[in-house]
């Protein structure tokens, strides 16, 4: 299955991508988070950045809904992110090329729509070998 690695492949392969100096990982686009390290809250405790578990960006709650009801071994979410077009997702339970669709839909939904075009000159990286 998948790990903080393949995030960071998966990423960093996309157009106009940068990684914000973190704990764990920390993706943007135009400025704009699109996938992060889950940033775990604990009442009385310091917050714990998990790399097992990736918050992406979904864009509405009907599609986070949809997520979360359709398959709640992979995503879920918190009080914290109520409201939000956020899920979390277990890496460990989640396939690569899952991960890849993914984390490429969050890219489209945060990237301006003038930098799609530079998505599709792009191989699909959820299939190239790892370094």
């Amino acid at each position: 299955m998948a790990d903080a690695d393949d995030v960071r492949r998966l990423a960093l392969a996309l157009p106009h991508v940068i990684e914000i100096d973190s704990e764990g990982f920390d993706f943007r686009v135009a400025d704009k988070g699109f996938v992060w390290s889950y940033p775990e809250r604990s009442p009385g405790r310091p917050r714990v950045i998990r790399t097992d578990i990736a918050v992406l960006y979904v864009g509405d709650e009907a599609e986070k809904q949809a997520l979360l009801l359709g398959e709640p071994e992979l995503f879920f979410t918190t009080p914290a992110y109520h409201g939000l077009p956020l899920v979390m997702v277990r890496l460990a339970e989640v396939s690569v090329a899952r991960l890849h669709e993914l984390v490429t839909d969050a890219w489209r939904m945060r990237a301006p729509d003038a930098l799609h075009g530079d998505l599709d000159d792009r191989a699909d990286p959820s299939s190239a070998t790892p370094a």
